[in-house]
């Protein structure tokens, strides 16, 4: 953990809490506003550094390492959506009890995740996303080639008494042409942290997109091979209070590809949230 302005009140946190799966700075005039900086997945809070850059002057700007990432500490155990959204909380209610989230890809969909959930939806205050995960993408021949040849995979296996059954599943889990069937991600992963990523990105919030009532803005690039329009256009459509910013010639990292846009957008955005507040 690191603190980079006494605004913060760590003393508030109980030992054990969840936020210590955490790493953090916070900058910002200590009375203002309070908003929450996510990163991806295989990212850290260094790559969001810019928001920081852009809106300390006038908010307390929380950037956080989510678990495994950066300076923050690589899981004891598997920490799934819930463990994320509860340490995110955990560290929102020491310092306030509610915020402005930004979040890309993967802290897109915390972000929509405790959103669109009691009882951390009433910690947020609005949604500024980039290219946001959590969205089913359309499915496409690759898809439904290795989901048959995994269900194949493990077919011999499923005959078995259940201690067997358990046993050869677990070698096929940790064999190599299993590991080929995930993507580079779960290539690369070990031990909790591939269990974690495993339970990430099998959360999907669309079909709780419409209980969100906090305004949101999405940025997206037409050039992100990584969340495409289809997802995108889900988002509009299900949450009550939506805005598109469409970035041209830009891909996944939307907020380095077009930093000018990105930036002066969002920070008029909460701007605006907190004059009309």
């Amino acid at each position: 953990m690191s603190l980079t302005d006494t605004a913060s009140d760590p003393s508030a946190l109980q030992a054990g809490s969840a936020a210590e799966l955490l790493s953090w700075s916070l900058e910002g005039p200590k009375q203002a506003p309070l908003v929450v900086v996510l990163h991806g997945w295989g990212s850290s809070a260094s790559v969001m550094r810019g928001f920081a850059a852009r809106l300390s002057d006038r908010f307390r700007v929380l950037t956080l390492d989510l678990p495994g990432h950066g300076n923050a500490p690589i899981p004891k155990q598997a920490a799934g959506m819930e463990a994320h959204a509860q340490a995110v909380s955990d560290l929102v209610e020491a310092l306030g009890g509610a915020a402005h989230f930004i979040g890309h890809s993967n802290g897109g969909r915390i972000s929509l995740y405790m959103a669109s959930r009691a009882p951390w939806s009433r910690q947020v205050r609005s949604l500024t996303l980039v290219s946001p995960s959590g969205v089913r993408r359309p499915r496409g021949p690759k898809y439904y080639a290795r989901k048959w040849t995994a269900t194949a995979l493990k077919a011999p296996f499923q005959v078995l008494p259940p201690r067997l059954k358990e046993a050869g599943l677990d070698w096929l889990r940790h064999s190599l042409v299993w590991r080929l069937l995930g993507s580079s991600d779960y290539r690369s992963l070990e031990g909790p942290m591939r269990e974690t990523f495993v339970q990430l990105v099998n959360t999907y919030v669309e079909d709780d997109l419409g209980r969100i009532d906090a305004p949101t803005l999405l940025f997206w690039g037409d050039k992100d091979e990584a969340i495409v329009r289809p997802q995108i256009d889900r988002l509009i459509e299900s949450i009550p209070d939506c805005g598109l910013v469409v970035l041209p010639e830009a891909g996944h990292y939307g907020f380095l590809d077009d930093p000018d846009t990105v930036y002066t957008a969002s920070g008029h955005f909460l701007d605006q949230l907190e004059a009309a507040s």
